[in-house]
């Protein structure tokens, strides 16, 4: 019996602390596993609780999708500010060189002759920079860009409407750094403010339906010089045989026939109206048909090639 009793208590006693060990054990298993849980519990990736956690943003629609693409076009002006230079730099010289160069031969006077060129010479600067619109578009293209527009599912004109909005900028920076030089020269729009706003308005409106011209060049020429050997070879007419450096009266009958249906001549004279204080109704009428029908027309044929391409 004592045999047993002895085999039995520290069996007991070790049952026992095996159990108090195990109870102990337990005890700890439960907090232990509850810290190990807390330390070891992985941080949400901060893209996808983003993506999971939060409502899916609203579907671009046609005014903000032009827009974001208008912005990208200005943020590649803040980059490559060189891009200013032919809104600022060539429009001065356009001025300076005219002025002195024709003013005292034409009119006796380089402040007369300023009165009836520094319109002149606004829309013929600004409506040389349009076909910059084209060399952009050929320029994405080349680089692959434009591919990755194609496959967004935004409205199918919004990257070409941002081309042409980021471009407004620049024709806005060119008619204030030529009247401004204008005024520096000599130049007292009769207009006033209002006048000149109104002026700068129709052009850069008109601007931005002739842009559609080059749009569609930009997609069906090959390379950035072609673009730009084709838009010239169609400004250089159409900008110097017009009403831009002389009076249409004082040219060949023929000559005369070509400036009455030269939109550029018609708008020429609608800006130089407003801006001496005179509305034109039917050159601002003019203007905008012509407008109009240019986008209309390029507009669609600009589009199918973006569509094709």
């Amino acid at each position: 019996m004592t045999t047993t009793n002895t085999g039995t208590g520290p069996g007991t006693a070790t049952d026992t602390a095996t159990g108090g060990a195990a109870g102990g054990s337990g005890a700890a298993g439960p907090a232990g596993a509850a810290g190990t849980g807390v330390a070891d519990r992985p941080v949400a990736d901060p893209l996808t609780e983003l993506l999971v956690n939060r409502e899916r943003p609203p579907r671009p629609g046609p005014v903000s999708a032009p827009a974001t693409f208008g912005w990208r076009a200005m943020l590649k002006i803040k980059h490559v500010p060189e891009q200013l230079a032919d809104v600022t730099v060539f429009p001065i010289i356009m001025t300076l060189m005219f002025t002195f160069l024709f003013g005292g031969a034409l009119a006796g006077s380089t402040t007369e002759y300023l009165q009836y060129l520094l319109p002149g010479i606004m829309v013929m600067s600004v409506i040389m920079t349009t076909m910059y619109t084209g060399v952009s578009v050929n320029n994405d293209i080349e680089k692959g860009v434009f591919d990755r527009f194609r496959t967004l599912a935004v409205w199918r004109p919004s990257p070409m409407v941002g081309y042409l909005l980021g471009d407004a900028f620049r024709y806005t920076v060119a008619s204030a750094v030529i009247l401004t030089v204008g005024l520096i020269l000599g130049f007292r729009p009769e207009g006033g403010p209002v006048g000149v706003l109104a002026g700068v308005g129709l052009l850069v409106v008109f601007c931005f339906a002739f842009s559609w011209i080059w749009t569609m060049f930009g997609l069906l020429l090959r390379s950035e010089k072609s673009v730009m050997g084709v838009s010239m070879m169609v400004l250089f007419p159409m900008t110097f045989l017009s009403n831009i450096l002389v009076d249409p009266e004082t040219m060949p009958g023929w000559l005369q026939g070509f400036v009455d249906v030269n939109p550029i001549a018609h708008l020429v004279a609608a800006v130089r109206d407003l801006m001496a204080g005179h509305v034109n109704t039917g050159e601002i009428t003019w203007t905008l048909v012509a407008g109009g029908l240019i986008m209309a027309v390029f507009g669609t044929l600009t589009m199918r090639l973006y569509n094709r391409k």
